[in-house]
């Protein structure tokens, strides 16, 4: 854009994008205020530094107006631009390291104002999975204090005589004083929801792993290759990492036949043609006898088929099985060997 077409004042906050608004703000700033650029990365201030140089004329209205915007940001979410890193950092800067995690594993845990809100965004697999080893009183009050509709799905996660005896001691339950609700509040905090954030914080590896999932076979072999010649520790750690078409077999036979019905069968028989004769026999093992004939038979008539198609028809496959998984109705073993679930 031209020096001439800047010349004008700008008079419409509309006319501008999230970096000329934090452009503006930090040349309303000024200098006595540098020490907000600290708590950005390098990115963010090259595209501020950017936005601010082809700026031009601003109106002091449109001043006014994004300098209360800005204000009214600070006292909702305490960051421009800001990412959870940019928030850790801007804390670290002025609160005790140990408060920091506090926070920040609070802010990572599920939405929610109040214990009983967050409690109602985690995936009731995970919820019933913490709650079969507490005592059936306290889950009684635990799930009298969520939505009924959670309730019911969680009740459904747990064995049947434990759920039973919580519904029990639901319909003698009286009313449940401060002090108590409060203890069970603070050990859902400290054993629970602390928990449920450090293991939601991602490692590097783990991202890498699922970035090398979505790779054709060919490109995956060539980055491990590459990866294992500069840093082999990751690439080992990577390659455990991953969920692969073969991991597949570790479904058990509710799994499998779970992921039967949710994949197409032109699909399932393109993925097929490329699996091992073990992962092969396995489908169709928990296959009805006619299923199995109709599918032989449709892979025969495919005839020699793309490694490339076959590879993305693999990853479909593996996509649905963890949509599957994080909805409860499947559980998938780690890849690495251990019996973690994925939720």
């Amino acid at each position: 854009m031209s020096r001439n077409a800047k010349s004008k004042a700008i008079v419409d906050t509309g006319r501008l994008n999230g970096p000329e608004k934090a452009a503006v703000v930090m040349l309303a700033l000024g200098e006595e205020h540098t020490h907000i650029w600290e708590a950005l990365d390098e990115e963010e201030i090259k595209e501020i530094s950017q936005a601010m140089a082809s700026l031009g004329t601003v109106s002091a209205t449109v001043v006014e107006e994004l300098l209360v915007e800005f204000v009214s940001g600070m006292s909702g979410s305490g960051a421009i631009m800001g990412s959870f890193e940019q928030t850790q950092r801007l804390l670290a800067s002025f609160m005790a390291p140990e408060k920091v995690d506090n926070l920040m594993e609070e802010i990572r845990g599920p939405a929610g104002r109040t214990m009983w809100d967050k409690l109602g965004n985690v995936n009731e697999a995970v919820l019933a999975n913490y709650l079969k080893n507490e005592y059936p009183q306290t889950v009684a009050v635990v799930l009298s204090k969520i939505k009924s509709d959670h309730a019911a799905r969680v009740l459904t996660c747990l064995p049947e005589d434990f759920a039973l005896e919580c519904v029990q001691r639901m319909l003698r339950m009286e009313p449940v004083q401060r002090d108590i609700l409060d203890k069970i509040e603070q050990t859902l905090r400290v054993e629970f929801m602390s928990n449920l954030a450090r293991t939601s914080k991602r490692d590097s590896h783990e991202l890498m792993a699922d970035i090398f999932n979505n790779f054709d076979r060919q490109t995956e072999g060539r980055f491990i290759a590459a990866l294992e010649e500069r840093n082999r520790e990751s690439a080992e750690r990577i390659r455990a990492l991953m969920f692969v078409f073969e991991d597949l077999s570790k479904l058990d036979p509710g799994g499998v036949q779970t992921l039967l019905r949710a994949v197409e069968k032109d699909q399932l028989g393109l993925a097929l043609k490329g699996a091992s004769d073990a992962l092969r026999e396995m489908f169709f093992s928990n296959m009805s006898e006619r299923a199995a004939k109709i599918m032989r038979e449709d892979m025969e008539g495919m005839g020699p088929v793309r490694l490339k198609d076959v590879d993305q028809a693999q990853m479909a496959m593996v996509q649905v099985a963890k949509d599957l998984a994080a909805k409860g109705e499947i559980m998938l073993a780690g890849a690495g060997g251990d019996d973690e679930l994925i939720y």
